[in-house]
């Protein structure tokens, strides 16, 4: 069968102008607060204490979270949903012994947290000593610090963004060159603990 030129440029035209999906894995750390929220009881909805992903893979997007939830009706009030690609993959109670003494397990407040993860990535990376590496690996987390250079008060929430470089003799192998630490509310860097001499 024979398609017009006309048709097949129409075709081409309607395919082109298709919203393209969001890839799963594309899915940044508030995003998957609310997918969350669908696996766990209402009591806990929104109601995070942490974030965190795994060293991201090919990429400076981790698809690996973990999304810790305060739960009133567990036993060390928590339940965690782990994601990959932006799917769910469990659903768990975990252990958490300390947290519930020493106030890990009381939720961020929701309405502080501005700067998503996609955003803390870039933030980091903007560190004027990282300038000539190559970053190839990233892995953050969320959570209450009580650091002392924290301008914003006990217990408010901040990201902490581990990165990997390229070795400049050898860039098919990376290293761990240290972490970045900022805030979650207006992205300010208040800590920063890199060792880029570890690339050479």
């Amino acid at each position: 069968m024979k398609i017009s030129t006309a048709l097949l440029c129409s075709l081409l035209t309607t395919w082109a102008a298709a919203p393209t999906p969001l890839l799963a894995s594309e899915q940044t750390a508030f995003e998957l607060i609310k997918e969350g929220n669908r696996y766990i009881g209402e009591q806990s909805h929104d109601k995070v204490v942490q974030i965190r992903s795994e060293k991201s893979v090919g990429s400076l997007e981790p698809n690996v979270w973990y999304v810790v939830y305060y739960d009133p009706t567990a036993t060390l009030k928590a339940t965690e949903v782990k994601f990959g690609a932006g799917k769910m993959m469990a659903v768990k109670r975990p252990l958490r012994l300390l947290e519930p003494i020493t106030g890990g397990s009381t939720p961020m407040d929701r309405d502080k947290l501005k700067i998503d993860s996609n955003q803390a990535t870039k933030i980091a990376m903007d560190e004027p000593l990282l300038k000539n590496l190559k970053i190839t690996a990233v892995q953050l987390k969320l959570q209450r610090t009580d650091d002392a250079l924290f301008s914003e008060g006990k217990g408010s929430a901040a990201w902490s963004v581990k990165l990997w470089a390229a070795k400049l003799h050898n860039p098919n192998k990376d290293v761990d060159i240290g972490e970045v630490w900022l805030s979650a509310n207006d992205g300010k860097v208040f800590k920063s603990d890199l060792h880029i001499n570890r690339v050479d």
